[in-house]
Parts: C-alpha cells; structure tokens; sequence
C-alpha cells in the first residue's frame, strides 16, 4: 500500500495573513513528506469554496513543490476538465511541463466538480458537463501521443496543431479520475484509469467499491492509453503519541472537513461566504463517542486518527479491502500547522514500516 498526502488548503476563519501562510504551510508539509518517503503529494483545484479549499492554482503550487523535493511524486486530485474551467488543451501543456521540470513524477487526475458554487461561478451548463469531461479525458491522452493533433467532436472541435511539450513518462502520466458513486467508480475501471475516492461507508461497503473497480479494469479498453490499475481513498487522518491529543485534534478537523464538504457538495443551490459549520473543540462526550467509534464492528471506514496503535487498526482495514493508496486529509481547517507536521512524522515513522 502506499501513502500520500492530500492538500485541499483549508482555512477556518480566512483573512490575507492566515491564506499566505496556507500556502507555505503547505509547501512545508510537502517538503516534510518527501523526506519521510510519502508516495505522492495531491492537490485539489477549486475555486471560490471560502474555508474548504483555497487551493486554485494546483499547477502552480506543484511546479514550486517539485522544485523544493526530489522523489515524492506530484498529484493532480483532480484538474476540473470542462473547457469552462480549462481547455483540454491547456491541460495537456501543464501536465507536460511539469512532468518535464519534475523528471517524470506526475500523476494526473481528472474531474468536473459537483459543486454548484463553482458550475454557477463558471458558467457551466450542466446538461453537458458529463459530455465534455468524458471528451476532454479522451482527448488529453491523446494530444501526448500526436506529433500534430487534430479533434472533430461533439463539444471540442480543434484544427490540426502541434500540442508541445511532450511529458516524460511513456506514453504519458498515470491518469486517475474523481470518483464519488459506485457507478463512477466502475466507469473508472472501465477506461483503464485509476479511481480517487472521499472515504465514505463501512468495510464491506469500501471492499464492494474496490472488486467493482477490478472487475471493470479486468476488461478495460485503453485505446493505447496507459493502463492505471489504482484504488485510492482519502481518509481524513492525524496520529501522534498520545492518543487522546491525536483525536482531540483529528476529529475536530474531520468534522470541519466533512460538514464544509457536504456544504458546498450537496447543497442544491450556490454556497458563497463563510461556512455555516462547526469549529469549536468537540465536548467530552463526543470525543469519547468519536474515539470509541474508531474500532465499532460495521462502523464506519472514514478516517485514521489515533495513537501509531490506532492508525494501524485502521490502516489494516482499509488495506483488507483491497485499497492500493491511502491519501491522508491531515490538513484540516482547525488543526494547526505543528500538529500537521508531528502527525506527518509520527505516521511514517510508526505506521507506514507495517504496510512497507
């Protein structure tokens, strides 16, 4: 199994000095993970989701991330695909450039956002957001492969021309897409892509979700595309020593994470401001109701917070299901940046060597 990072650029209570720091913070985890031998950092793109994600320019926060680390590989989670938000094309030269300036550590994924906020921001037509995401990721790969590419189809109609530069992975980067449903999750199969996936649900749930997937990949037609044979989730996870601070910590931040994302994600109409959610430090009793849930039999598998003891609980579940990759949410909104750096250290250093 490996281990990656997630940065979505969380910010409880937002203002210029705090949203700076974000950023560097970010880069510093990132650094940190390298170091410690993390498989991957991945980085969200959103816009105008105010406290849940900050991160818009993921392209440009990865370029400055390569420069600053030498193995860890860099994650796209996902690049929103629909030409409102960036034309295939333009999408295909970043991920080469990178690609080139990184010596070839590029993974890149795709999606299309269920977020009203953003399809409003960007004016997208909804009726045929799924048709041009579906275009753009056949597209893409292909623009890599093409001296001179030229495209007549339904929502993308592009003269021949020479799309340049040409990554360095052969014949091109890993590609994964967005998932969230069971239905995706096997069109994700299907192509021959790998598939990111928000923890959500119990074991048996989660080991359903993964046996779809190989089952559709097993068949999969790739048209000359890379095959990417990868399950990955991303549990929201903070683990250090002492059990009790790992969870006073995580399942706050886990709480802001989740209510901030079913805000924007699930609301039928435009979020726009700050979040209506709770930030305040879980009472007694629900810290105890929230550690004691960690090992509940049929409970749910969404997170990995704890003492090293805890997290390996949890990260044999996860691993019981058939999960390749566990992308760790440990910057949250209410966690502090030296609480995210010790978890980081405490998790490679206590729990990755178990799953090695």
């Amino acid at each position: 199994m490996h281990f990656s990072i997630l940065l979505e650029l969380q910010i409880a209570s937002p203002n210029p000095a705090a949203e700076r720091q974000a950023f560097h913070d970010a880069v510093a985890q990132a650094e940190l993970a390298d170091q410690l031998g993390y498989h991957c950092v991945w980085a969200v793109e959103h816009h105008g989701l105010y406290e849940y994600s900050h991160c818009s320019a993921p392209e440009v926060l990865l370029g400055f991330i390569a420069a600053r680390t030498s193995r860890i590989r860099l994650g796209h989670a996902v690049t929103l695909t629909p030409h409102r938000y960036n034309h295939p094309l333009r999408v295909a030269e970043r991920i080469a450039v990178l690609d080139i300036l990184s010596g070839g550590r590029v993974n890149w994924g795709s999606g299309k956002s269920a977020s009203r906020t953003e399809q409003g921001t960007f004016e997208i037509d909804r009726e045929e957001l799924d048709g041009q995401w579906r275009e753009a990721l056949d597209m893409i790969p292909r623009m890599w492969g093409s001296e001179i590419f030229a495209w007549d189809g339904a929502h993308y109609h592009i003269p021949p021309t020479p799309v340049i530069p040409k990554p360095v992975q052969s014949p091109h980067p890993p590609i994964h897409v967005a998932c969230s449903r069971m239905e995706s999750v096997i069109l994700a199969g299907s192509l021959g892509v790998g598939s990111l996936n928000f923890s959500a649900g119990t074991d048996e749930y989660l080991g359903q979700k993964v046996q779809a997937y190989r089952t559709a990949i097993a068949t999969a037609t790739t048209s000359g595309r890379r095959l990417t044979n990868r399950f990955a989730c991303t549990p929201t996870a903070l683990v250090l020593d002492d059990d009790r601070e790992a969870c006073k910590y995580g399942f706050r931040g886990a709480r802001f994470f989740g209510e901030g994302l079913a805000t924007y994600f699930f609301s039928p109409t435009r979020v726009v401001g700050e979040l209506d959610v709770n930030r305040d430090p879980l009472t007694q009793a629900e810290l105890a109701e929230a550690m004691a849930g960690r090992s509940r039999t049929g409970g749910q598998l969404v997170s990995v917070i704890g003492d090293p003891s805890a997290a390996r609980e949890s990260v044999a579940r996860f691993a019981a299901t058939g999960v390749d990759e566990l992308i760790l949410v440990m910057q949250m909104g209410t966690v502090p940046q030296e609480i995210v750096m010790r978890s980081l250290r405490t998790f490679a250093e206590k729990v990755m060597p178990d799953f090695a």
